[in-house]
């Protein structure tokens, strides 16, 4: 009886093996096929490559902030957000290290329409007062801004290096992803190099 038992504990154990060896061939296959996902660009006429006129406008603190155009060796995030917007709440701690890490190279715009009081405290309570402020329905027009949260990334030559919807860290670091292998999207470099493949 106990030698039963036994034989049948062990063959239970080896089935599990087995299932677990499976299980991991699978998860690993749907890794392989599963792309990363960059931030989704929206049908509009802003397109990566393009190079939108500068524009002055006034932050919120009176400072005088140019969009777009030449800027010496610097890239600008432009992040469109709002005070009632959820996602773009939980986004803004994402946003502060991102700007951190990127540093050398990036600066970051913060952009939106609506109460100047209410961006302020929206800024306040998330630690972003270091980074300008505008609120301008021109810019998010300019871009073509119909969801948010929505981010624009100009190179330092003045041109749209990528834009997208932005709904986790990954769609953010995937705008810089994209400007660094000169794509419009990791889509885009994902259809390309399965392409070539």
């Amino acid at each position: 009886m106990i030698l039963t038992s036994q034989v049948l504990l062990w063959a239970a154990v080896a089935i599990q093996a087995v299932l677990i060896a499976a299980l991991a061939r699978q998860v690993g296959i749907l890794h392989e096929r599963i792309a990363p996902a960059g931030a989704l660009t929206l049908h509009q006429n802003v397109r990566v490559g393009d190079m939108p006129a500068p524009m002055e406008l006034e932050a919120v603190d009176g400072e005088a902030i140019v969009i777009g155009g030449k800027r010496s060796g610097r890239s600008q995030l432009i992040f469109f957000a709002a005070p009632d917007c959820p996602v773009c709440k939980s986004l803004l701690p994402v946003l502060r290290s991102s700007a951190d890490a990127e540093r050398d190279w990036l600066d970051v715009v913060l952009a939106g329409d609506g109460d100047a009081a209410a961006y302020r405290k929206l800024t306040v309570d998330h630690g972003l007062e270091r980074f300008p402020l505008l609120l301008s329905e021109a810019l998010g027009r300019a871009f073509g801004v119909s969801k948010l949260p929505y981010a624009v990334l100009i190179d330092e030559s003045g041109k749209v290096a990528s834009l997208g919807l932005i709904n986790s860290r990954e769609h953010l670091e995937s705008l810089f992803e994209a400007k660094e292998r000169g794509v419009a999207s990791l889509q885009e470099y994902l259809a390309k190099r399965n392409g070539a493949a």
